[in-house]
């Protein structure tokens, strides 16, 4: 039987592109979406739509994500790679008081629903002594970009999160990869206002991102340039850093 992968977030940009590429390799895929209809006419789209599996759930809701553990498991076996793509991008000011509300949100789907996707898989992973588990974070963890508190508070937790999980599940044979992308071309980026380095598509962030897998490394950059502007950011003065992103235009704020 052909491998297993299970991709939150895959209604369209990076998820997508995973989902494709895991199925012109070969790859049985299974989609966690709240809402699946987009994902049900990608599927019934796709040459291999036989091996294409959807499930409609809300990363948010732990019980919610561990019932489609459980039918997941039943129904297809435990996963050979599980990635949680899911996320939101959205800017804040936290003068506002109603983007108290998008930084709840975002720590919410980036954060606790990456914990709420890996969760119903752990176990059985750990007993079967294999299997990858795969964090989508960002370069905007390296450093906290004016108005874009909440992304990069989110991403800067799934870094820490994935490190701490690696640990964790390094002693049971589970491997634990983060993978950083930089600018990629999706509906979360689509809107910036500023100028975006080394933009790549989704489906070329999804082969080298398939590679990284495949090698089973446990971090990544995607593109690597990326990796280059990430060490010069971390190690980056704080006067010299603020100097640098003085002025620079912010990521849209909710209805801005």
């Amino acid at each position: 039987m052909s491998r297993l992968a299970l991709i939150t977030g895959a209604s369209s940009g990076i998820g997508q592109a995973l989902a494709a590429h895991a199925l012109q390799a070969g790859w049985r895929v299974v989609l966690v979406a709240r809402r699946t209809e987009l994902l049900q006419a990608w599927a019934q789209a796709q040459p291999a739509a036989e091996r294409v599996a959807i499930y409609g759930a809300d990363v948010r809701d732990p019980q919610a994500m561990a019932a489609m553990g459980r039918a997941c498991i039943a129904a297809h076996g435990v996963p050979d790679v599980v990635i949680a793509n899911a996320g939101i991008s959205v800017g804040m000011d936290s003068a506002e008081l109603e983007d108290l509300q998008v930084l709840k949100e975002t720590l919410e789907i980036n954060v606790l629903g990456m914990a709420a996707t890996f969760h119903p898989f752990l176990a059985a992973m750990r007993e079967r002594r294999a299997g990858t588990l795969v964090g989508i974070g960002s370069v905007a963890a390296i450093r906290g970009l004016p108005g874009h508190g909440a992304y990069c508070a989110s991403k800067a937790a799934v870094l820490s999160y994935c490190e701490s999980l690696r640990g964790e599940c390094r002693p049971y044979g589970v491997r634990v990869l983060t993978l950083s992308p930089g600018y990629v071309d999706t509906p979360l980026t689509r809107g910036n206002p500023y100028p975006m380095p080394f933009l790549m598509s989704p489906e070329a962030f999804a082969r080298s991102a398939w590679r990284a897998i495949d090698a089973g490394v446990s971090y990544r950059v995607i593109p690597w340039p990326m990796a280059v502007v990430a060490k010069l950011l971390r190690i980056l003065p704080n006067a010299l850093f603020d100097r640098v992103f003085a002025g620079r235009p912010r990521k849209p704020r909710r209805g801005g």
